[in-house]
């Protein structure tokens, strides 16, 4: 379907990969790994053609079409969410614009003029080619995605330059699934994506029909969908058949393989090196000598990659030891103006302790992780931090707080612990400042650069709390796993905001989970991936209360019956099947008329078609033109209908889940 052949690329005099070829298929999950500066963006803006390689070629057919979904840089405004969604069906639109502009246009000439005929045939054919388009089921298809990846149904009309920069990543992500294209290319999809939306589309990935290109650093995310993976490392791409842990042992192994191939070969280059000093003087060894140096030259050398570098280990300062209490919130509310974030809420935390907070998008993380370090009030309660205790905040905007004529170096001095101040390079390259990286000035790193100098700087000073609002959104997967690792290993306590379970499940100990609209947020105890299979337990334990008993639990419920009982529990199972009934009926009703409607629309909708198709149709012109507004009026009823019928299948759907027990 998609070939990469021969490509290369050099940046900066660096090599970044030479030679590199590579096929695409039907429904690859294809994972690009490696360390942050290894090529996988470019390498995928050269496949989506916004980029040119110093030699090679992406070969693919004609019909393949390539969608690409960059890291960030995208911003729309001017349009509903709505319109600016419906925009992935371009062409669609394209043509109902025109039909719009011939059809004013037939209203405006004379009907016995050879223009009209030649507009009107203009118009029958146009309607027809819109016809192949399914214009009734787009508006279904474009709210469905919406929704699944966290907007509401009253954002539908909002102008798009409303929404923040994470949110206008979701609009463009929409519009990319919508038009679906033969290879989806995605540069870290999940970055502005809360629990739910991630989870929702990991099923819609898991389900596509096309190709799918992965860049990402959630390991659990890329765990879920990838098949296979090419890994960046040192100028070399290698390919691993599996997902990204499996790919994490093969490399390993492979490596211990090669490491020993290449010890084996340097013990003998040595010793074959020695036979040749000493003896290509000598008379009657020289010609044996000189065979040796032959072979020797012939050799085909191993090479190692440079290893992943395991020696750097971030170490915190340890803080001075806090109160057991470290902060209390107290009937705890945030709003802005009629804008509740959260109302009632009380908060205890402990030293130690080890928190995640997850939730929507705009369901009010950051202020809550503004508001325990005090950088925000509150509208209302109290916040009361414990005894000794010191914060350390990371949030989202301390890159910009930076000084630009500092550089990477001396940000990280300035604020520094003592105890680290030695080390600080070393504990640079931990956040992908390397080399020569640590002299340039801030003025001229990139956002995500800033980030990381940022988050470097916090982690350096000693402090019992730490709150970091998504700290890893900027590290590769080796920074990830030295923070993780440091983080386990810190003793005071610590809040983080992030949906990146791989990164999370081992540090933290419990979730706060935040909603929209207001609602007080709850706490679970666990990790993130507990939290998850706790929600579906308590969604699936709300309907099995309402619901009859699994045949099993009938035999039991059976067994412990007295015989005097068991009409008694014949009539109770009755009033569950009437409430079943008189719950579910309805709503088949009235799903079962909406599609009724709709085999009847498409009936009167084919047979104008067929009409229409006939080329005796456009003869009678007054006919014409009232049969075309008979197809267009019928066209928007069937779009009517199946946007209708999906919000009542969804109702189904919701109330079947009250009388069914989930499967086990």
């Amino acid at each position: 379907m998609l070939a990469v052949d021969k490509l290369s690329v050099q940046f900066l005099g660096r090599t970044l990969y030479s030679d590199l070829s590579f096929t695409v298929s039907a429904k690859d999950r294809i994972c690009f790994a490696g360390p942050n500066g290894s090529g996988k963006s470019t390498l995928m803006k050269i496949i989506a053609n916004q980029m040119s390689p110093d030699s090679g070629t992406v070969n693919k057919a004609k019909y393949i079409e390539v969608g690409y979904l960059p890291q960030e840089g995208i911003k729309a405004s001017g349009r509903t969410l709505f319109t600016e969604t419906q925009s992935a069906f371009e062409n669609t639109v394209a043509i109902q614009e025109k039909i719009e502009a011939v059809s004013t246009q037939l209203g405006e000439l004379d009907t016995a003029s050879p223009e009209y005929a030649d507009t009107l045939e203009v118009y029958g054919e146009l309607q027809l080619h819109l016809d192949k388009q399914e214009v009734d089921k787009m508006k279904p298809r474009i709210e469905k995605i919406l929704v699944g990846l966290g907007f509401k149904h009253s954002d539908m009309d909002r102008d798009v330059g409303e929404f923040s920069g994470g949110w206008q990543m979701r609009i463009a992500l929409a519009k990319l699934l919508l038009r679906e294209p033969s290879v989806l290319l995605l540069d870290e999809p999940t970055n502005h994506l809360d629990i739910d939306s991630q989870l929702w589309l990991e099923n819609y990935i898991q389900n596509y029909g096309g190709a799918v290109i992965l860049i990402s650093h959630d390991r659990a995310f890329l765990d879920s969908i990838v098949k296979k993976t090419l890994a960046f490392e040192a100028g070399q791409v290698n390919e691993f058949s599996g997902n990204y842990s499996h790919y994490l042992e093969q490399s390993k192994i492979l490596r211990e393989q090669l490491q020993r191939a290449y010890d084996n070969q340097q013990r003998e280059i040595t010793k074959t090196e020695q036979f040749v000093n000493r003896f290509r003087a000598k008379a009657r060894r020289a010609s044996q000598a000189q065979s040796r140096l032959k072979q020797l030259d012939k050799m085909e050398r191993i090479e190692l990659a440079p290893a992943p570098d395991k020696t750097i280990k971030l170490r915190f300062p340890q803080p001075e030891r806090s109160g057991q209490v470290v902060i209390e919130l107290t009937s705890a509310k945030r709003a802005y103006g009629d804008h509740v974030i959260f109302d009632d809420f009380n908060l205890r935390i402990e030293r130690g302790e080890k928190i995640a907070v997850v939730g929507a998008n705009g369901a009010g993380k950051s202020t809550f992780s503004r508001i325990l370090s005090g950088a925000d009030p509150l509208s209302s309660g109290q916040r009361k931090t414990g005894h000794k205790v010191s914060i350390s905040h990371f949030a989202q905007d301390h890159a910009e707080k930076l000084n630009p004529s500092r550089t990477v170096l001396q940000t990280v001095e300035d604020g520094a612990a003592r105890e680290v101040s030695g080390n600080l390079r070393s504990l640079l390259g931990c956040f992908l400042f390397r080399g020569d990286d640590v002299f340039k000035q801030v003025s001229v790193l990139s956002g995500g650069e800033r980030s990381r100098l940022s988050l470097a700087k916090m982690l350096l000073r000693p402090a019992n709390l730490l709150i970091l609002d998504e700290p890893t959104n900027h590290l590769d997967m080796q920074s990830q796993q030295i923070l993780q690792d440091a983080l386990k290993a810190y003793q005071g306590s610590l809040v983080i905001v992030s949906h990146n379970r791989d990164f999370l499940d081992p540090i933290t100990d419990k979730v706060i989970e935040f909603y929209p609209e207001g609602k007080t947020p709850r706490i679970f105890l666990g990790n993130l991936s507990d939290f998850i299979d706790k929600k579906a337990q308590v969604q699936s334990s709300a309907a099995k209360q309402k619901l009859p008993p699994t045949s099993e639990e009938k035999n039991e419920g059976k067994k412990a019956i007295a015989p005097g009982n068991r009409r008694e529990q014949r009539k109770i199972e009755g009033i569950i099947r009437q409430q079943k009934a008189t719950t579910l009926k309805p709503i088949q009703v009235k799903l079962q008329e909406i599609e009724q409607r709709i085999a009847e629309f498409e009936v009167s909708k084919s047979q104008i078609e067929n009409t229409m198709s006939n080329p005796e149709f456009f003869k009678d012109q007054d006919r014409a033109i009232k049969t075309a507004a008979d197809h267009r009026a019928i066209a928007l009823a069937i779009e009517k209908h199946y946007s209708e019928w999906a919000a009542v299948s969804d109702e189904l759907e919701r109330a079947e889940k009250k009388f069914t027990y989930p499967q086990t």
